[in-house]
């Protein structure tokens, strides 16, 4: 068992965009990531996403059933978890960090495999 001081991981790096693998578990990954302005719509097939604000703030654009966009804002301590099936797209105007928790092998742009964003084989911290 190894214990994980988030401060300490966050400081390892300073990139955006760019998930870190910080432990793994039952098949999921607990990701650790950095971002600042808007990512590319995205959605997955068959994973369901969870993101938790560890400082800063954001807010997670998603269309609706309808097609609608929409807006939920999340800040330090909020999570929201977006299910399977659902484009979304997370918007940062500063600098936030997250802990992210997904299936492992779950690509970073989902169905967008083309984009700028897409981290293939995320480091582990």
């Amino acid at each position: 068992m190894t214990k994980i001081n988030l401060a300490e991981k966050f400081s390892q790096f300073e990139d955006h965009w760019s998930p870190r693998i910080a432990g793994e578990l039952n098949g999921q990954h607990v990701k650790l990531v950095k971002f600042s302005g808007e990512f590319v719509w995205h959605h997955y097939e068959h994973e369901d996403e969870l993101f938790l604000v560890v400082d800063g703030a954001f807010r997670m654009d998603y269309r609706d059933a309808d097609g609608q966009e929409q807006s939920i804002p999340l800040a330090v301590g909020e999570f929201l978890i977006v299910p399977r099936g659902v484009e979304h797209r997370p918007v940062a105007e500063a600098e936030v960090s997250l802990l992210l928790f997904e299936p492992a092998g779950t690509l970073n742009t989902g169905t967008a495999t083309a984009s700028e964003f897409t981290v293939a084989s995320p480091y582990r911290i």
